[in-house]
């Protein structure tokens, strides 16, 4: 029987002393350091941004290129810094003994069986490998961790976790070193007399031993032995037994690509109609302490939570939740039965359970209802001041991932981090800019406190966390004078793990694109980052985004830095990503209703089709505009055509431009003043006459509702053709800076709430520095703000024309 189980190919096995010591080490300590991995969040650039319609729901997208899912390594390891939200932050190298080629290669085709002669004794009595090259030549020193936080404090609310769940607090009192070689002299002795129980024992007691010492063990070949006839009895062993011998290979830190552990995998998944839901979950938390993933395994856990989910209470609920996060899968048919559950049990979780539950939902992806979602965060808000650090973050984290602006949360925030984060992690705090960055709500208290906190943590910080921070302060236009010591701290950061870009490449063009939000460009690492060897090095992580990333970067640099004489990127390569952002705006934003009919009313006010063009102006900005030339005498010019793409170079950057100088000499048609407006609109508190006032500042449209019955209004001014035509004429006042040509660049901006940050006036960092582009490219801006266009949309084509035609002139001024 034993050699049925046993007959297959299996893994080789690999030196067994220290391996995989980054993993184990962190995995078997009382307090556990802060679970900082994420979803794979964003498959869109980092710069794009979906419009809203004027009638739409808010709809946020945040996503830099570094939140795009990559794969770096296949591993069976389920550790606590594997699959990372962004990047899969494994450590930038390997250990040397680590097996870079396929960890699943097979070294002999020999099959085990019950004899002595087994492929254990090849695999365990083996000279160690030679070790491997490192996978790259830049080292990274390992950042320590700034604040150790307990990720499974959630276990301690109820006593009921004990059944499910490994406690690192009860440790087993240690043995000495001598009982340890009593133990294994006494498996040399009884070798093949050895019965499953005392298989079991033997693993039990060894387990004991300090953990100091566990190396010690692990390498001795009586030790070896042991596993070898653990594998020989696997089928002869009970399930609780199997458990035991399971909860020992975490305190032995047995490595979690040891080849024994894929054979326990499939013995216990053989069983796992036997075992109650009880003992499937702690197994699947043994796994986890030990670091391995096991999906097949889980299939079967699931299986079971599908026969018992009306069974199941808050502690198994809970349990669930955190396994389905930390091996990132929740199938499909469970989705809706567990968000059932949960509801259920929402108002009895404790405030450590509501933040498991959050994190296990943003680890796996998990969609749930706007409802459950928004009750949540309701419980949440309840208790919120007795959540520990951990539980809040893990609550941002919910929050970034489900696009829910939870007003009272954020409120919540606003008084809760300032208290906070002074004792936070860099990792924690990175994580609610973060969300603030990506629902854009910008609050000085908290921007403030994190700002105030970060400079202290640099030692700390990870490439990931400084490069997220600056993107997302850069985002909500955190200015450097607010604090001046924020973004050079964090630019030197970058500096001190600059290694770590050769592996995780768009981290830096993440933090660059942030510090140019706030126009700050170190250039040394602009040169590194536009150089030939690094921009290789990112067109070849198979991102297509970060050609995106690149290409705003390079444009960026060409227009804010005139005399930049370092390395930019090839024109074909420009070429083709514009072309390929300009095939998007087409099929997305170009679209838009209020884009068309921004479009539409333009061309009428000006004369036809070749008077407004839409276009990228700048296509590194990723959106359009609506380009108009104005001539000296205000008269609309065609736009030409064949100059649908800005040329950035030194030349055309400059920010000086003539004065114009023929707006003075012109007054043709009737100036749009406020009196004259207000009595078109049949405002009440307007009784001058109607006249035209050529000294009167430009008038600003008042909301009216639509007109009914023929008419505009119920009463007032009739807007007849002559008027209408008189309010297509130009304006005869204003300056703006002219080519050399005479000749006025409007760039027509029809913009959303997702240019804004929420409720406020203020540019989100993209388009606040696209505004400073357009002018240094010598671009008037006109802004068709969503708050004055949206209610338009649902006025008169004479209302339309009325607020375009006093939209362009004033923006003349």
């Amino acid at each position: 029987m034993a050699a049925s189980v046993l007959c297959r190919r299996v893994p080789r096995l690999r030196c067994l002393p220290g391996l995989r010591k980054d993993f184990t080490k962190a995995q078997h300590v009382p307090v556990k350091q802060e679970d900082e991995t994420d979803d794979h969040e964003g498959k869109k650039g980092i710069l794009q941004h979906q419009e809203a319609s004027p009638q739409g729901d808010y709809r946020l997208y945040y996503n830099p290129s570094s939140y795009h899912h990559s794969v770096r390594n296949s591993a069976t390891s389920w550790s606590q810094t594997d699959n990372d939200e962004d990047d899969q932050c494994l450590p930038t190298l390997a250990p040397s003994f680590w097996q870079q080629s396929n960890r699943y290669s097979v070294s002999c085709s020999r099959q085990l069986s019950s004899s002595k002669n087994t492929l254990l004794d090849l695999a365990f009595n083996k000279d160690p490998e030679p070790e491997m090259p490192s996978v790259s030549p830049y080292h990274r020193e390992p950042t320590q961790p700034d604040v150790k936080v307990d990720s499974r404090a959630f276990m301690k609310c109820r006593p009921e976790y004990a059944s499910m769940t490994l406690d690192f607090t009860q440790r087993p009192h240690p043995i000495e070193w001598k009982e340890a070689l009593r133990l294994l002299q006494k498996v040399a002795v009884l070798r093949g007399s050895m019965k499953p129980s005392d298989v079991s024992q033997f693993f039990v007691e060894l387990s004991h031993l300090h953990r100091d010492k566990m190396s010690l063990v692990r390498s001795d070949q009586r030790f070896v032995i042991l596993l070898r006839y653990s594998v020989e009895h696997l089928r002869l062993l009970t399930e609780p037994q199997l458990l035991e011998v399971l909860q020992s290979f975490v305190w032995l830190k047995m490595p979690s690509d040891h080849t024994v552990l894929s054979l326990y995998e499939a013995e216990l998944s053989r069983r796992a109609d036997q075992m109650s839901l009880h003992q499937l979950l702690f197994a699947a938390d043994l796994w986890r302490c030990i670091g391995r993933q096991v999906p097949q395994f889980l299939q079967h856990l699931f299986d079971s939570v599908r026969l018992h989910v009306g069974q199941m209470g808050v502690p198994e609920l809970v349990q669930l939740l955190y396994i389905m996060g930390e091996a990132r899968q929740c199938p499909k048919d469970l989705i809706h039965p567990v968000e059932q559950l949960l509801m259920r049990h929402l108002q009895q979780l404790h405030p450590e359970e509501v933040g498991t539950v959050c994190l296990g939902i943003f680890k796996t992806q998990t969609s749930l209802s706007e409802s459950a979602v928004t009750h949540i965060f309701d419980k949440a808000h309840s208790f919120v001041e007795e959540m520990s650090d951990f539980a809040i973050v893990n609550v941002q984290k919910l929050l970034r991932f489900s696009y829910l602006l939870h007003k009272a949360w954020l409120r919540a925030m606003a008084r809760e981090v300032p208290q906070r984060a002074h004792r936070m992690g860099v990792k924690g705090l990175m994580h609610v800019a973060l969300t603030c960055s990506a629902l854009h709500y910008h609050n000085d208290n908290i921007l403030l406190a994190i700002a105030e906190r970060v400079p202290s943590l640099v030692p700390h910080c990870r490439s990931k966390d400084s490069c997220k921070l600056l993107w997302a302060f850069g985002t909500l236009g955190f200015l450097p004078d607010q604090n001046p010591s924020f973004y050079p701290s964090l630019t030197e950061a970058l500096r001190i793990r600059k290694a770590e870009f050769q592996r995780y490449p768009e981290h830096l063009l993440t933090g660059l694109l942030g510090l140019a939000f706030v126009s700050k460009f170190p250039q040394d690492l602009i040169t590194l980052a536009l150089s030939p060897e690094f921009v290789n090095l990112a067109l070849k992580s198979a991102q297509l985004e970060l050609k995106k990333d690149l290409f705003s970067l390079d444009e960026t640099v060409a227009l804010e830095l005139p005399l930049w004489s370092g390395p930019r990127l090839s024109s074909e390569l420009r070429e083709e990503v514009a072309e390929m952002l300009w095939k998007f705006a087409q099929s997305d934003v170009c679209q838009k209703a209020e884009v068309l009919e921004a479009e539409s009313v333009l061309q009428d006010l000006l004369g036809g089709e070749k008077f407004v063009c839409k276009r990228m102006i700048l296509p590194h900005t990723r959106s359009i505009d609506l380009e108009v030339h104005l001539n000296s005498s205000g008269q609309p010019v065609p736009v030409n055509p064949a100059s649908h793409t800005v040329t950035l170079t030194p030349e055309n950057t400059s920010s000086t431009f003539p004065s114009y100088q023929g707006w003075g000499r012109m007054n043709v048609g009737v100036t749009i003043t406020e009196d004259l407006l207000a009595q078109i609109i049949n405002a009440k508190n307007t009784t001058e006459p109607l006249t035209p006032s050529p000294t009167a500042e430009p008038a600003s449209l008042h909301r009216v509702e639509p007109d009914e019955g023929g008419r505009l209004f119920d009463t007032g001014l009739d807007l007849t053709s002559d008027i209408i035509k008189t309010l297509a004429k130009p304006s005869s006042r204003g300056s703006a800076p002219q080519d050399t040509n005479g000749t006025v660049k409007l760039a027509i901006q029809v913009s959303s709430r997702n240019h804004y940050c929420y409720h406020s006036q203020q540019l989100l960092g993209l388009h606040a520095m696209k505004r400073r582009h357009l002018k240094l490219a010598g671009y008037t801006v006109v802004e068709l703000s969503y708050r004055e266009w949206a209610p338009m949309l649902r006025k008169s084509r004479a209302e339309k024309l009325a607020h375009l035609r006093c939209k362009i002139y004033n923006g003349l001024q």
